[in-house]
């Protein structure tokens, strides 16, 4: 069965952007520095990613239909509904095309599921927080929870709100406490939560692609690391360390009564904090020039050639 061209190099495409580019920028050095860049690639990769596999499969499948995308999309339509197949129709292409179809329904319901039950929890989660929070004096959209251990954390919505436990408010200084509601309502600005869940959505739909928890993790401490940013340059790199620090040393952080729950170990908690720790503190915060336009090409590239090969096959 001869193959089309460019399915077979948006395969060769799909494969490098399942596997070894995303293990490379989990382990590249340079993303804490450039955190929005970072966050910009990771999104590229995943949409350029799910065209490519889809896009080859698609193509694959409609080779016998026409000579264009277009004639053979309306060829395959034409058949599904009046047929007789055309010659050069095999198994093989019914396998591509009903390939194509059935993962990107699993793919766009799993980001719909994804993104309905992330609203429902956190409108569950808000109702929860009228019975268990009170107010904060001075600090509007921002409630306190009576709880020791030392939790902060947003809720993102129509009326969006940053969450306090007692014990947090105890802990910290009133500086390290403004640098940290400055952080979580640099999450509810940015719209952190929405990037969050495509990448939750990822996950789910991919279970048991190893690079998809991977890539879930690297963004979650990217948004955490661009809220930094934020908050840093409110209350200076020492201040948001401090408080950092403090925290970690808790060992308790997020399990206030009321917290969202952290799907994360431990383990994986602490050392998230570390590096941001320690990104405040080494002063490394910038890339190169010829770092920062090969990551700017690459990112653009992603974006826009798997859609053009797709759409002018």
């Amino acid at each position: 069965m001869p193959v089309d061209s460019t399915a077979i190099l948006l395969g060769v495409l799909a494969v490098a952007l399942a596997w070894p580019v995303p293990l490379l920028l989990a382990r590249a050095k340079w993303p804490p520095a450039a955190p929005a860049l970072a966050l910009a690639l990771w999104q590229s990769i995943a949409l350029a990613g799910g065209i490519s596999m889809i896009g080859s499969l698609l193509l694959a499948g409609l080779q016998p239909f026409g000579y264009d995308l277009a004639s053979r999309i309306s060829g395959a339509a034409a058949t599904l509904f009046s047929g007789p197949l055309p010659a050069g129709v095999s198994l093989l292409h019914t396998f591509f095309l009903s390939a194509a179809v059935l993962l990107t329904a699993h793919l766009l319901l799993n980001l719909a599921l994804t993104s309905v039950r992330s609203r429902r929890q956190r409108h569950r989660h808000m109702e929860l927080l009228r019975l268990l929070s009170s107010p904060l004096p001075d600090e509007p959209a921002t409630r306190i929870i009576d709880h020791p251990a030392p939790a902060a954390y947003c809720l993102p919505g129509a009326r969006s709100v940053t969450v306090l436990s007692e014990g947090m408010i105890e802990l910290l200084t009133t500086e390290q406490l403004d640098a940290v509601i400055a952080h979580e309502r640099a999450h509810l600005r940015q719209k952190h939560h929405l990037l969050l869940d495509a990448f939750r959505s990822w996950k789910r739909a991919l279970p048991w692609f190893p690079i998809a928890t991977r890539a879930q993790d690297a963004v979650a401490l990217l948004v955490e690391m661009l809220a930094d940013d934020t908050a840093r340059r409110a209350s200076g790199d020492p201040v948001l360390a401090d408080a950092i620090r403090i925290v970690d040393s808790t060992g308790s952080a997020g399990t206030a009564l009321g917290a969202p729950k952290d799907p994360r170990t431990p383990e994986q908690r602490r050392s998230a904090l570390i590096a941001r720790e320690e990104r405040l503190t080494t002063g490394h915060r910038t890339v190169g020039t010829g770092v920062r336009l090969l990551v700017v090409t690459a990112t653009a590239l992603l974006v826009v050639v798997p859609p053009v090969l797709v759409l002018t096959s």
